[in-house]
Parts: C-alpha cells; sequence; structure tokens
C-alpha cells in the first residue's frame, strides 16, 4: 500500500482540477466545444482515476453505485422535461425561445441549452460510472497465482 504514495498524492492533487475542468466544460459548451457529455465524461474520468489509485473499495464509499440510477434517471428527466416545457409553453418540443419570450438576448435559448447540457452530463457520468462499476468489480477469471 505504501508503495503508492506518490502516486496517490498525485491522484488526490489532480482530482479537483480535473472536477473544475468538468464544470468549466460543462457551462461552456453553448458557446464553444464541449457540453454535457464531454463534461460528465471528464467527471467519470476523475473518478476512475481515483479508483486506479485507491482501489473500487474506496471509491464505492464516496460514490455508492446505489446512487448512479437515480442520477442517471434525474438526468433524463431534466432533458425531456426541458422539452416538454417548451411544449406546455406554446412552442415546439425542446424549442427554448419560448423559455423568455420577451428577451432580446436569447435568454430562453440560453437557459434551455444549458438545462439540457446539465441532464446530458448527469446521465452520462453516472453511466459511465455504472459501467466502470460493473467491469472493474467483477471477480478475474484467471487469478494471478493461476499465470
Amino acid at each position: 500500500m505504501m508503495g503508492h504514495l506518490i502516486l496517490r498524492v498525485v491522484i488526490k492533487l489532480l482530482f479537483a482540477p480535473i472536477l473544475l475542468f468538468g464544470l468549466y466544460v460543462q457551462f461552456h459548451g453553448d458557446y464553444g466545444p464541449g457540453g454535457g457529455f464531454q463534461a460528465g465524461v471528464i467527471f467519470a474520468s476523475a473518478f476512475i482515476l481515483f479508483a486506479l489509485g485507491f482501489g473500487i473499495k474506496e471509491t464505492q464509499k464516496r460514490l455508492p453505485p446505489t446512487v448512479l440510477p437515480f442520477f442517471m434517471v434525474f438526468g433524463l428527466l431534466l432533458y425531456a422535461l426541458t422539452g416538454v416545457l417548451g411544449l406546455f409553453m406554446g412552442g415546439n418540443f425542446l424549442d427554448y425561445y419560448v423559455l423568455a419570450p420577451d428577451s432580446h438576448h436569447n435568454a430562453g435559448q440560453h437557459i434551455g441549452i444549458l438545462l439540457v447540457e446539465f441532464g446530458v452530463g448527469v446521465a452520462v457520468f453516472s453511466a459511465m460510472m455504472t459501467i466502470f462499476y460493473f467491469f472493474a468489480g467483477r471477480e478475474p477469471e484467471i487469478h494471478d497465482a493461476d499465470w
């Protein structure tokens, strides 16, 4: 365990900047490249890096696999309800202009895109972590001593 001290310190130092970069990509996705999908993968990569350095059990203590399905559903519902809200306000599905019809600066468009991209980001993050937990948590078919 102690042989990986430098690796663990570097992982702890990189964890927060990776999450910060994920937030940057998330909230600047409507102005340039990036958005929900990329931000979700970046967020998941931070936790996967943590799992590679500290182990899957330690990661599951901090991010339990039981909460991931709720995040997936939340992301999907946020995406879908943003689109349905446009329908209820007299527009088309995913028509964001009706969210702020009196705005001269397309505020409704920005609000709608941020909500949809946040929903995509949460859903992608939880899906990536669920896939990682399934693959990393399975028992190996051949043990190291059998090689």
